[in-house]
């Protein structure tokens, strides 16, 4: 099992800082991350068919697979801006890469907040400047500035052999993600070639960011990236991969903690599917459920939401009598029925911070585990406004 450092640090040679530059009224809205020397990159972005400009751009400059830098804003998404806001993207670069002595090609550019503004880059320029001077030890910084509707900064690390793996993002809402989660960015100082970062990037977040969703909702401006500056050597590739998706799944559950309103993790293990992709669609339906998100939030032990569901997914293998079903360690159906269990007990389970539903299908190997958080009036009270705000 993965070990996590008690408190988020980066590996050697990575340093950050954030910093107001006016976009919000007062908290940080700019975070540069940064390498001391020219880092390995992989990156994976939204599928959305609305990309945001820093997207575009971001697709051009990963495919060097050297990254010094990355450059990233809050408030305003440089979604829908047209050929104005990729210029902006690339000035948000260049802004970049004058104040840390790289190339545009070099940095890669993030932004997150509202769609259909056009970013105010003269106060990113303007603002960048003199940021080298703020380069610190502490991930969270970075984190900060990224940060939206997230109620705090997200950052988590751990070990591997002689390197460090990090672990930056930001995600509240707008999460089912086809490739990671809002921004997501990995540091190691670990050395891997970019071939190699990117196949491992995609099989982690093929069982972490993947199977992430608050709202169903996938953001224009999803981004998930990995730099490997080589400053710790080489490391087993293996326990390298098996490190880096134990922290996915740990950072995609602080960002399902996080969804916007959530009061609970929601966890739906499907087990025993005909394969791989029907377990994903299966746990997908479940935790996607405005009803099981309702549910939970409720407390309410209603084991037919569970089964409709399930049930609901038309184009895969499913056995009313081979399936059965519990919440939180309590079986709750027994080959497509509701057992007696005693409600109350199952009512204060449901009230715990993090609800587990399992499913056992029983027609195969496959198995998958998604990750969200109940449906609150929070959730509705921040949407509604989030445009005007």
């Amino acid at each position: 099992m993965t070990a996590f450092h008690p408190t988020a640090r980066f590996p050697r040679g990575f340093r950050c800082a954030s910093r107001n530059v006016g976009l919000k009224p007062e908290a940080k809205d700019l975070t540069l991350f940064v390498s001391e020397v020219d880092a390995a990159a992989a990156a994976v972005f939204t599928r959305n068919h609305f990309p945001g400009a820093p997207i575009i751009v971001g697709r051009e400059t990963i495919r060097g697979g050297v990254l010094r830098a990355i450059i990233a804003n809050s408030k305003v998404s440089n979604v829908a801006t047209g050929a104005a806001g990729v210029a902006n993207a690339r000035r948000m670069a260049a802004a970049a890469a004058a104040e840390l002595g790289t190339t545009p090609e070099q940095v890669l550019v993030s932004s997150t907040g509202v769609i259909g503004v056009q970013l105010p880059v003269e106060k990113i320029e303007a603002g960048v400047r003199g940021m080298s001077g703020d380069l610190q030890d502490d991930p969270l910084i970075g984190a900060e500035g990224i940060m939206t509707t997230d109620t705090h900064p997200k950052a988590i690390s751990c070990t591997v052999g002689e390197a460090t793996i990090t672990w930056v993002a930001k995600g509240s809402g707008m999460i089912e993600p086809n490739m990671a989660t809002m921004l997501a960015y990995i540091f190691t100082d670990a050395a891997i070639p970019a071939q190699t970062l990117d196949e491992m990037l995609r099989t982690a977040i093929g069982r972490s960011f993947n199977m992430l969703s608050v709202d169903t909702d996938t953001s224009t401006s999803d981004t998930c990236a990995i730099l490997a500056n080589g400053l710790a050597g080489p490391v087993d590739e293996g326990a390298f991969l098996q490190a880096l998706t134990a922290g996915c799944v740990r950072m995609t559950e602080i960002l399902g903690r996080d969804g916007e309103g959530a009061e609970h993790l929601l966890r739906v293990q499907v087990r025993g599917a005909r394969d791989d992709r029907e377990a994903r669609v299966i746990a997908k339906a479940v935790l996607n459920s405005p009803l099981v998100k309702t549910m939970v939030h409720g407390a309410d032990p209603n084991v037919g939401r569970l089964l409709m569901a399930v049930g609901k997914c038309f184009d895969c293998a499913i056995h009313p009598a081979s399936t059965d079903a519990w919440i939180n360690g309590y079986q709750v159906v027994r080959g497509g029925e509701r057992l007696p269990f005693d409600d109350a007990t199952v009512r204060q389970a449901l009230t715990a911070e993090v609800v587990d539903l399992e499913i056992a299908l029983g027609v195969g190997p496959a198995d998958a585990t998604a990750y969200g958080c109940d449906l609150t009036k929070g959730y509705i009270e921040e949407n509604a406004s989030y445009y005007s705000s």
